[in-house]
């Protein structure tokens, strides 16, 4: 079981985005059967097996074992994943991309968010499927500035350092060398709660839940 799957057959983006069968993915982190999803979900066990039956038919949940309960063959079944995420590429030609986005605006950040999930998400099943490790790199960290000033300081000595490591190790002509994508990234954090589902476990997330409301961000000091 994967700890996160990216979600690239727009079907099956639509198929994992249906309220239910999101709730269905959730409670299927742990095997279950349309009958114990459907008390979790307090639904009829034949709608749950419908759900089921579409999960399934996208690649997002396995059969794993058939056993008899009362003169039938009970399924149990699992997702494939904790947790997914929809590539831009499930949205074809309109889905996120650094190319047609302004380089210095906010939201070209998130066209380089969406192509990173799109190209590490291909890479992850390409090298699952050989059966091989995929090498890659994530630093991941927060950083709480004192002033304008200070995050200006730091932008400027990141970006030298930055450049002076790529500038030592980057070699064009290496024979068999093999191209790599850095990024780089700063934004400030959203307020606790701020534009997501309250912090219930999976396990009993419902799908009537919503993001929490966000708050007015304060307009820049001058």
């Amino acid at each position: 079981m994967l700890d996160v799957e990216v979600i690239e057959e727009p079907a099956a983006a639509v198929a994992a985005l249906d309220p239910v069968r999101a709730a269905v993915l959730a409670i299927l982190a742990e095997p279950g059967s349309a009958t114990t999803v459907g008390r979790r979900l307090g639904l009829p066990r034949q709608k749950v097996n419908y759900h089921l039956r579409a999960l399934e038919e996208h690649g997002l949940v396995v059969l794993v074992e058939e056993r008899p309960r009362r003169g039938l063959t009970e399924r149990v079944l699992r997702a494939t994943a904790r947790s997914y995420v929809v590539s831009p590429g499930a949205l074809g030609r309109s889905g996120a991309d650094p190319a047609r986005t302004d380089r210095l605006s906010t939201r070209y950040l998130i066209a380089v968010a969406a192509r990173l999930v799109r190209e590490v998400g291909l890479l992850a099943r390409r090298a699952e499927a050989a059966g091989q490790p995929l090498a890659t790199l994530t630093l991941d960290t927060e950083i709480r500035f004192a002033s304008a000033a200070d995050r200006a300081a730091f932008t400027a000595e990141l970006t030298g350092t930055v450049t002076a490591l790529i500038a030592r190790y980057h070699d064009e002509a290496a024979p068999g060398g093999r191209p790599h994508r850095l990024v780089v990234a700063a934004h400030p954090l959203p307020a606790p709660g701020c534009g997501t589902a309250p912090s219930t476990p999976a396990s009993t997330t419902t799908p009537t839940e919503r993001a929490e409301p966000c708050p007015t961000p304060p307009a820049p000091s001058t």
